[in-house]
């Protein structure tokens, strides 16, 4: 089975370092096969049969945490599950110049509808929906300061989601595909 593991906070301003091929390293040591990554925040596409992904989960994160010394949360979505995502995202959402578009990846201890109750939405301004396993969000760029979604950060949601653009979570799925092939 084809997977992504999602890690929460690396390499985001100058925190967190760690560097790829080493990380790949780590992965291929904790028994993961066809290991790549996909630029420096912390996607890692791999291959494995027969654990679950909350034991797949588990095992990164204390494997990050022997090598780097680091407390990373590692999200772990199969293939199936990143495809239920990616097509729920509107073919007319990107992140470019005029629009931010955002896939909030929850933790599974909060991946339900309910979600969506516990955050400040301004319908004129965000659109925002609930899928299995992710927050979508989008908002013009010229509105981000007014989006109630701007106001996550800090959160105790915000806590439990990793975010990537939905450029990267596309592209993402596209490497997965290529690997599940």
């Amino acid at each position: 089975m084809v997977y992504i593991a999602l890690l929460r906070g690396i390499n985001v301003g100058g925190n967190n370092k760690i560097d790829m091929k080493l990380l790949k390293q780590t992965f291929e040591q904790a028994g993961m096969k066809d290991v790549v990554t996909y630029i420096n925040t912390g996607n890692i596409i791999f291959s494995y049969n027969g654990l679950s992904k909350t034991d797949l989960s588990q095992i990164l994160e204390k494997a990050i945490h022997e090598d780097f010394g680091l407390q990373i949360k590692v999200v772990v979505r199969s293939i199936d599950d990143v495809r239920g995502i990616v097509n729920a995202i509107p073919d007319t959402w990107k992140n470019d110049k005029d629009m931010k578009s955002d896939v909030m990846f929850l933790w599974d201890e909060i991946d339900d509808n309910s979600v969506l109750e516990n955050l400040i939405i301004k319908p004129t301004i965000d659109t925002v929906k609930y899928v299995p396993g992710a927050i979508l969000w989008s908002v013009d760029k010229k509105n981000v300061t007014k989006s109630g979604m701007s106001k996550i950060i800090g959160s105790k949601i915000y806590k439990q989601v990793t975010v990537r653009n939905v450029n990267t979570a596309r592209k993402i799925y596209e490497l997965m595909q290529a690997q599940n092939k």
